[in-house]
């Protein structure tokens, strides 16, 4: 709760659509480009467009009208993220600080996979926020990466961004602005496509208004 009149910036999170490495539940990082949305990935980016499209409209009215796009580099958060800045008319920039998280030698293997490579290592890495894969990145660092992210957008004046990033990087960016552990972070459900949204305040006492609001089921937009 706020006891004065500033005005916070307002980052809209979208995760990106479904892809082939969704659906087999692989670990799908920021050290390969791919893979693609597919086609239900492209529907689902079409709904986060239709959804963020509403914002400061007739859902969360109490916030701008987005009025800036950002992307991590990744190939289903910029198709993703084209389908967005489309439905505004705004083009998009790329943050490789909103990249996923970098799994290392993890890249590609389901949980079953790692376990039997790494027996004891995967739950840690959720669990502890601080244990690293091999060659790769722990959730804590994640964390870091995305506190500085979002700092540089705070500040100058009432807007809204929306920024399209991956399921650890947008709880890492949840986590940070409610200040908690790092190894709770997992426990912020953030689906394919949802919707979070964080406000940013220069003082830091920021606020956490959506987490993982799913695209799909609000009803026609009201005209």
């Amino acid at each position: 709760m706020r006891f004065d009149d500033e005005q916070p910036v307002t980052v809209v999170l979208v995760r990106h659509g479904q892809t082939a490495m969704t659906v087999s539940r692989g670990y799908s990082g920021s050290s390969e480009p791919g893979p693609p949305l597919d086609a239900t990935g492209r529907a689902q980016a079409a709904s986060a467009a239709e959804l963020v499209d509403r914002v400061g409209r007739d859902l969360w009215g109490d916030v701008p009208y987005p009025g800036e796009v950002v992307a991590s580099p990744m190939v289903r958060t910029q198709e993703t993220a084209g389908v967005v800045a489309a439905r505004l008319g705004l083009p998009v920039r790329t943050d490789a600080a909103f990249r996923e998280a970098d799994f290392g030698a993890w890249q590609g293997l389901t949980s079953d996979e790692i376990e039997q490579r790494w027996p004891g290592t995967l739950e840690p890495w959720h669990v502890d926020g601080h244990v690293r894969p091999p060659g790769g990145e722990s959730v804590a660092d994640v964390g870091e990466r995305l506190r500085v992210a979002l700092d540089g957008l705070r500040g100058g004046g009432e807007r809204t961004v929306v920024v399209v990033s991956h399921a650890v990087a947008i709880r890492a960016a949840l986590g940070v602005t409610l200040g908690s552990a790092p190894g709770t972070w997992s426990q912020l459900r953030v689906a394919p496509a949802s919707v979070s949204i964080v406000r940013l305040y220069t003082d830091r006492r920021d606020e956490v208004a959506v987490a993982g609001a799913p695209s799909e089921g609000w009803g026609p937009a009201a005209r």
